[in-house]
């Protein structure tokens, strides 16, 4: 043995039998919960909620359940209850403990590996609700079966108290509580809006069997109650709610089919669709309930099967010529919603989150149901039918006169041709992994950017001005815009029919544009691109944002860049406790250190917030609300000429406060205003809306813990290092006045846009990798994002007058 060997073997640890570390119970889960739930983000902490909630809707499946209950309890906890038949709670025959803590404590273990308590389930492994259990730090379960009511405990999956009887019941039914253990999460707040989604998606998929699902949030008193008896239907008219339909009719079937594999199974094929006069296809497909984001089998058949009966109708109706190729899937697709949800005896799922449906037989069973239902339909509904088909055959046309556009932006022959001179700065490396493109607004952030990169994986590509709104274009049209010629052709993946992800050229894709009012829009036009025309590229998370900075604070020789006017603020106020004292002259103190850190910090929060709480029209200025302050409240101000002022976040809370007001049913005269019907002079009512005024609230009653002494106005004075000394005479004007006086010797540069920053400044801000800021763009909720491009950048104007008028008040920042 040489002495290298030697060294090697008295340096390692000693590798044997004792070395193989076994995982019992749940401990597995706790080690590796990402294999589990997906992740420990907040993805995964409301997965699971989802977990629960299946085994519920699992019962409504069988047929035994038609209540599922979500409580987003006020200590943080979650409960989900359902009117089933309840855990078995009698021993279990192998185990020899209650069959409800062998399904609670072991992984695979469960109801759902014959056919006879499920015929159909979303959850399969038997890893489910034991998950929840092992990341739970407290876990109770109440099973109501039998007369009695049974509850058991359990702290981070082991038994914390035995099942006992605790009362009687007329009902049955299980309700499992827990608290997401911290240790495990990095965040254990539950997203209203998250859960309040995906609860109306599986009430659409259920409604047709009668199940109600309640949610209900004890933290804000928020509730909801989803139940649609009429199922998919209602689910793609609540999609379709902001296009223009083709045909009135929401086409829907159902049909169960026998299994070929397994003679004693049957599949259930249900579908709704309806088809619209966008150019874009939307289609959503679930297995036992379950979102299938990533497609699969299933949806591979529900496309063969439109294109094969559309083709066969259209062929035998005459609506196209024998010598005429047919409408490509493509183009029978566009304009297209469908939902269809299939019930699958023993599907097979890749991994426990269930993305994408394996089962080949599924495949063959969708599309012969899909051929059979939908060809009838067709056959009776000749209105709709010829509808649909002279969309297609439009649709068609338009591909055959985009042909030579589509040819123009294919990779090889646009990089070879020369179709981009002086256009894509491209990066020496191959290696997609390493590689990434930036889309840059401008010509003059082109060179900027060209000259600061890193040309070995940073390729730049300059695009002029707004790209076209995808969202209204059909193909042809869009393929002739030259900006977006150049993308395509740069990413090299293709487009349509021919999109191939594996072709992409780089591994990131960053849209770098100007931190402005035409920098947003411009982004805005390209996220629409890529989630109509090249989805996949968000799903394989390769689409990011830069984030250029607003300002450049220089001190000495140290410099800063600061992305938004909040960032600037906590920076300025940082510096402020080394440069600056404040006084309160009333309350003869001082604030220095760290004491004045947390004043700066609440400061800082209150500016931030009346920023964005009073809007332009206001004519009080908040310094007269500060006056009003009375310890916990902003109290409302009474103007002259007899007119009220009062506080409203909303319009309908204003309504409903002048419904109380109104006297002998008399209408009061309501300012709103400068562009309201009533002048201020001769209102009774004088409106403004703070929006954030809780929470604005809340700072005061901090700032007022603190020792400040700021009601009826204040008296206070901001000295700074070198001497210079200034007095303010209410809150605001301190928080203005310790600002400027943490900036007296900071040198601050404002960037109106890239063009405006040279290139080492552009690259050390927003492209060098060790110190940028890139968000990753992310698609958690396909059905929402496919809403919001719809209502923001489709026809629909009326759509999007009531979003806006919906969610004005909660604009902070507005670049006019």
């Amino acid at each position: 043995m040489s002495d290298m060997d030697q060294t090697t073997e008295a340096s390692s640890p000693t590798y044997g039998a004792d070395s193989i570390t076994i995982l019992e119970g749940l401990e597995a889960v706790r080690v590796r919960p990402a294999m589990y739930i997906g992740d420990t983000d907040t993805r995964g902490m409301h997965h699971l909620i989802w977990e629960v909630v299946d085994n519920a809707v699992d019962e409504a499946l069988a047929g035994h359940a038609t209540h599922c209950r979500v409580i987003l309890k006020a200590d943080g906890s979650v409960s989900v209850e359902d009117d089933g038949r309840g855990i078995p709670v009698s021993m279990h025959p192998t185990e020899g403990v209650p069959a409800v803590e062998v399904v609670l404590t072991k992984l695979h273990a469960g109801g759902k590996f014959d056919d006879q308590a499920y015929k159909v389930s979303g959850g399969l492994h038997g890893v489910g609700v034991s998950c929840v259990n092992a990341l739970s730090t407290l876990l109770t379960v109440q099973v109501h079966k039998d007369g009695e009511i049974h509850e058991m405990s359990f702290k981070r999956g082991e038994k914390s108290s035995d099942l006992e009887v605790v009362g009687t019941t007329d009902r049955t039914g299980t309700t499992v509580t827990w608290f997401a253990d911290s240790e495990i999460f990095s965040t254990t707040d539950v997203d209203y809006d998250v859960v309040e989604k995906r609860l109306r998606e599986t009430a659409y998929l259920m409604g047709t069997r009668g199940l109600r699902i309640e949610l209900e949030d004890e933290r804000t008193g928020a509730s909801e109650i989803f139940e649609f008896p009429d199922g998919l239907k209602t689910f793609v008219s609540h999609i379709n709610k902001n296009k223009s339909a083709l045909h009135e009719d929401i086409i829907h079937f159902s049909k169960a089919v026998p299994s070929v594999d397994d003679p004693g199974a049957e599949y259930e094929v249900e579908l709704a669709l309806q088809y619209s006069d966008s150019y874009q296809e939307s289609v959503f497909t679930f297995v036992n309930n379950i979102n299938t984001h990533g497609g699969g089998t299933h949806l591979a058949g529900l496309r063969g099967a439109i294109s094969r009966t559309l083709g066969a109708y259209a062929r035998a109706g005459k609506l196209v010529k024998d010598n005429q190729d047919l409408p490509s899937g493509d183009d029978w697709r566009e304009g297209l919603t469908a939902v269809l949800s299939l019930k699958v005896p023993d599907p097979q799922f890749e991994g426990q989150t269930k993305d994408k449906l394996g089962n080949r037989e599924a495949q063959g069973i969708v599309e012969a149901a899909v051929n059979d239902l939908f060809g009838t339909y067709l056959e009776e509904n000749p209105g709709p039918a010829k509808s649909i088909v002279g969309k297609a055959v439009r649709a068609k046309e338009a591909r055959d006169a985009a042909r030579k556009a589509r040819d123009l932006v294919r990779r090889k022959s646009a990089l070879a041709s020369g179709n981009l001179p002086g256009k894509l700065a491209d990066c020496q490396s191959k290696n997609r992994d390493e590689t990434e493109i930036y889309i840059v607004e401008g010509d003059s952030a082109g060179g900027p950017a060209k000259q600061g990169r890193d040309r070995r994986y940073q390729a730049i590509l300059p695009i002029k001005g707004k790209i076209l709104n995808v969202e209204k274009a059909r193909l042809d049209k869009m393929l002739g815009h030259q900006e977006i010629q150049l993308i395509i052709s740069a990413l090299g993946t293709g487009i349509g029919a021919e999109f191939n992800i594996e072709n992409l050229r780089y591994g990131k894709i960053i849209i770098m544009t100007d931190a402005d009012v035409d920098g947003s829009h411009i982004r805005t036009l390209l996220l629409t691109f890529f989630f109509r025309q090249m989805p996949e590229t968000i799903e394989r998370g390769h689409l990011y944002i830069a984030q250029p900075p607003l300002y450049k604070l220089t001190v000495g020789k140290k410099s800063q860049y600061i992305v938004d006017d909040p960032t600037l603020r906590k920076a300025l106020l940082e510096r402020g406790v080394e440069q600056i004292t404040v006084e309160d002259r009333l309350a003869k103190r001082e604030w220095t250190g760290a004491e004045l850190k947390v004043l700066l910090d609440q400061l800082q929060e209150l500016q931030n917030l009346v920023d964005g709480a009073v809007p332009a029209w206001s004519e009080t200025p908040f310094t007269e609300f500060l006056e009003r302050w009375d310890g916990a409240q902003l109290r409302p101000i009474h103007a002259s000429r007899g007119a009220t002022e009062e506080f409203f976040s909303t319009k309908e809370e204003l309504d409903r406060w002048l419904e109380l007001q109104s006297v002998d049913g008399a209408d009061l005269k309501v300012y709103r205003g400068p562009d309201s019907n009533v002048l201020r002079q001769n209102a009774d009512i004088v409106v403004t809306f703070l929006r954030q005024q809780q929470e604005i609230e809340a700072v005061l009653a901090s700032i007022a813990e603190g020792g400040l002494q700021f009601q009826g106005g204040g008296n206070f004075a901001v000295r700074t290092a070198k001497g210079a000394e200034e007095e303010c005479g209410n809150l605001m004007d301190l928080a203005k006045e310790v600002q400027k006086g943490a900036q007296s010797d900071v040198d601050i540069q404002r960037y109106k846009g890239l063009g405006e920053m040279n290139h080492d400044q552009l690259w050390e801000s927003t492209m060098d990798p060790t110190t940028r800021s890139l968000y990753q763009v992310t698609l958690d909720d396909a059905l929402g994002a496919d809403e919001i491009f719809t209502i923001l950048m489709s026809e629909g104007v009326e759509a999007r007058r009531e979003y806006i008028e919906q969610h004005a008040l909660e604009i902070t920042n507005l670049d006019v």
